[in-house]
């Protein structure tokens, strides 16, 4: 079989797999991404990849001390203090929520945080007599935006992990620097376009003709609030150990000279992540005696898990297909990536549409990438580019700000596509990207 039928029917195998675990749902990417690994070695007899051991062991102890802080009552009390600044200026909703969702995310290093705190921004926009669509479209954008700017964010450490693994180590805050700003940009720049969008409620015929459902009308008049929510101490102590482990990984990376060496070189910041947020995950624990049961019950924790076995099996397939066609890939693709560099970024957002993890996308295409010579300069500019899944809407945060919007406004359209997510979506992405490109080429 020439390299070329070797390597479009290898590459049409490992599509339809992920097509295929994609359709599935959960863990069934991992499980079927295996499956991909055992038919190319079994089939073709090419040698295995990789797994990303690093990359799995990070969200494994990143989501751990997560999954503590929110069983402490953690990401409640954070909830209830963004309620406040967004009560405190109603009028500016808009701005102030997808602010608030992306710093949250920033903080706790997920994006599940949101769950509580949409319901809260559909009702101070109503109360307000802001079209909702207005601040909930942006604002479940801006929380999975806020992942690639997280130092303890699945996306942030995944990177980290794969420039390293690739001979091309990179510090944690040179990553941040870059992704944290062009973030907050971007979404600066999605928000001032949603600042208008849309009809005001008392103008929009659809949702005038649904006021006289008295039912409906009755529902809107409910209050939606976490403050009346007594926070015990023991949530903001969690808080403040959850952030001083944060705090503490920072250090450290920027200040190498505080590891120990081995054989000459500093501990990896891979492992420092791994160390730190595991410690400080059981300082919670002792300190706010939550349950160990409860924390593997929690929904962080659950859908750390599922990330961890869709990157196990996802990753080590797309690693078997890359090494078995390296060649071909670099001597047919190579010129045309290096001469248009934002062709990777188009092909990044591509997949990042189909798979529901940026930690994922870029476990995919880091590999990808490296065996294209791309620099991790370049890469690290392209990390916005990993966030697409809003482009279909099937994302829970999503889903749920089409649910929680009292109004209807914030909805899927008729033809798929034409939903309240997609231009702040694309303005939101697009924008921090050439932004993180930017400051790549400044700061690399």
């Amino acid at each position: 079989m020439s390299p070329a039928l070797m390597f479009w029917t290898q590459f049409f195998l490992v599509l339809a797999a992920i097509l295929l675990g994609i359709r599935k749902g959960g863990v069934a990417l991992g499980l079927i991404g295996g499956l991909g690994v055992a038919v190319l070695v079994l089939l073709f007899r090419v040698a295995p990849g990789t797994p990303p051991i690093d990359v799995m062991l990070i969200i494994l102890a990143v989501v751990t001390a997560s999954a503590t802080l929110q069983v402490a009552g953690g990401l409640d009390y954070l909830v209830q203090l963004t309620e406040r600044v967004l009560r405190a200026h109603p009028k500016y909703v808009t701005i102030l929520a997808p602010l608030s969702t992306f710093l949250l995310t920033v903080c706790v290093g997920t994006g599940h945080a949101v769950y509580a705190l949409l319901p809260v921004i559909s009702d101070v926009a109503l109360k307000t007599r802001i079209r909702p669509e207005r601040p909930m479209a942006i604002s479940s954008v801006a929380s999975q935006m806020g992942i690639t700017a997280s130092p303890v964010a699945a996306a942030v450490t995944t990177f980290l992990a794969m420039a390293a693994k690739n001979g091309h180590p990179v510090g944690l805050f040179d990553i941040v620097r870059i992704t944290l700003p062009a973030g907050i940009i971007g979404v600066l720049a999605a928000a001032a376009w949603s600042f208008n969008r849309g009809k005001e409620l008392d103008q929009d015929p659809e949702f005038l003709e649904r006021m006289k459902d008295p039912e409906f009308a009755k529902a809107l008049d409910a209050n939606v609030t976490t403050l009346d929510k007594k926070i015990p101490f023991t949530a903001k102590l969690s808080v403040g150990l959850f952030f001083a482990g944060v705090l503490t990984i920072i250090l450290i990376a920027m200040k190498p000279s505080l590891l120990p060496l081995v054989n000459g070189k500093a501990v990896p910041m891979t492992t420092v992540v791994q160390i730190v947020m595991l410690a400080f995950g059981s300082f919670i624990l002792f300190a706010t005696q939550v349950k160990a049961p409860d924390i593997a019950r929690s929904s962080v924790f659950i859908a750390g898990m599922i990330a961890v076995v869709s990157i196990f099996g996802i990753a080590w397939m797309s690693e078997t297909f890359i090494k078995a066609n390296e060649g071909y890939l670099v001597a047919n693709i190579k010129a045309m990536v290096q001469m248009a560099p934002w062709t990777f970024a188009l092909a990044m957002f591509a997949v990042s549409a189909f798979v529901k993890s940026q930690a994922a996308t870029l476990t995919i295409m880091l590999p990808f990438g490296y065996a294209l010579g791309l620099p991790t300069s370049l890469l690290l500019g392209l990390i916005p580019a990993s966030y697409a899944y809003f482009f279909f809407a099937f994302y829970p945060s999503d889903l749920a700000a089409i649910n929680m919007d009292r109004t209807g406004t914030t909805r899927i359209g008729k033809y798929l596509l034409n939903h309240s997510f997609m231009i702040p979506g694309l303005i939101g992405v697009s924008v921090s990207t050439c932004v993180a490109y930017g400051l790549s080429k400044i700061l690399g």
